[in-house]
């Protein structure tokens, strides 16, 4: 049976409220000395990344950047360097356009409508909404991927939470269901409920607080819900890369174009072909290299949102000199750089 009347709706969210107080999660790294900032920060990580994944980068982020103020002047690059591992790096690179936008059009101060916020890059509606919620107890409905979950089995909604019909449904009932009284604990509570009980798989559905009235756990159908979006294959994509060192055991890094995968992040050179392969060994000096000792590693697969892609590592030794764009780069130093993951990888084993 769906919520409709206003008891049932205030019965949810007090019954939230109520678990949120007793089982909730207080202690998390933003929730101490809470602003706008600090708050949007973590929004922005949380974007396709888990709260236990999420908190030591956080706290490293916040040690190195404790202010807009701090992240608007450090250089991109060193932003990235902070970034790297967490994936999506779009996000962090957004995260230092807008902290120079904070700085310059709103002298460091966060915006405070909603409408603001969201022009800013790399905020959409449900972050937008949150920050405002959490930070400065301003009502707005949030629906990143945990509330869905949750709407979706309470609901027991038979559309893919993609299409455009579902997204405006889901909107209605997020709105329906936040209350004017205690905005931050309801919107840190609802995520808590999707991220720790109405999980993705083997939800904790005797613990929730809600399943009373949730549909798809009273028909016995939860497995069933969200519905799945309808199946496409990715596709998959090869490339090479080359690991290429001098005597000095350095190694040759390239910073890639600010858009596109792996933006601004700094990797190894890439090539696709025989053709290209041709180039870059001509284009590095080295008195034991040909193509028929290249060393090669296995090859690997590194998957992206939409696509898979073959990345086959081969290893040149003692090179003399490269006549490409990029700079010689001693281990340790590479290592602190902005890298993508897989290149990192690559790069400690060089090192072992």
């Amino acid at each position: 049976m769906s919520i409709s009347t206003t008891e049932s709706q205030l019965d949810f969210t007090q019954a939230l409220l109520n678990w949120y107080d007793q089982f909730g999660r207080h202690d998390l790294p933003w929730q101490q000395q809470t602003s706008a900032y600090r708050v949007w920060v973590s929004e922005v990580m949380l974007q396709q990344t888990q709260v236990q994944t999420v908190i030591p980068y956080y706290q490293r982020f916040m040690a190195r950047f404790p202010s807009v103020e701090d992240l608007a002047e450090a250089s991109q690059e060193s932003v990235l360097a902070h970034w790297s591992g967490l994936g999506y790096y779009a996000r962090g690179r957004n995260l230092w356009k807008t902290a120079g936008i904070v700085v310059k059009d709103y002298q460091g101060h966060f915006p405070k409508t909603l409408e603001e916020v969201m022009a800013l890059p790399g905020i959409g509606r449900s972050t937008a909404g949150a920050i405002l919620a959490i930070a400065n107890q301003q009502r707005h409905p949030i629906l990143d991927g945990n509330v869905k979950r949750v709407l979706c089995r309470y609901d027991a909604i038979d559309r893919w939470s993609g299409e455009k019909a579902t997204q405006e449904q889901l909107w209605r009932r997020a709105d329906q269901l936040t209350p004017y009284d205690r905005v931050a604990d309801y919107t840190q509570a609802i995520m808590d409920l999707g991220a720790t009980l109405c999980r993705r798989a083997n939800p904790l559905c005797e613990q929730c607080p809600v399943a009373e009235n949730c549909q798809a756990w009273q028909k016995g159908v939860v497995s069933k819900y969200p519905v799945s979006k309808p199946k496409t294959i990715k596709p998959v994509r090869s490339a090479m890369v080359l690991l290429c060192c001098n005597e000095q055991g350095d190694v040759w890094l390239q910073q890639r174009p600010q858009s596109g995968i792996w933006g601004g992040l700094w990797s190894l050179p890439e090539f696709t072909g025989d053709r290209d392969l041709d180039q870059i060994l001509s284009a590095v000096e080295s008195p034991v290299l040909n193509p028929n000792n290249l060393i090669k590693w296995p090859e690997f697969k590194h998957t992206f949102t939409h696509y898979h892609l073959l990345i086959q590592p081969l290893v040149v030794t003692n090179a003399l000199s490269v006549s490409l764009e990029g700079e010689w780069v001693s281990l340790p130093s590479a290592l602190k750089r902005g890298l993508p993951a897989p290149i990192r990888k690559l790069i400690e084993k060089l090192g072992e």
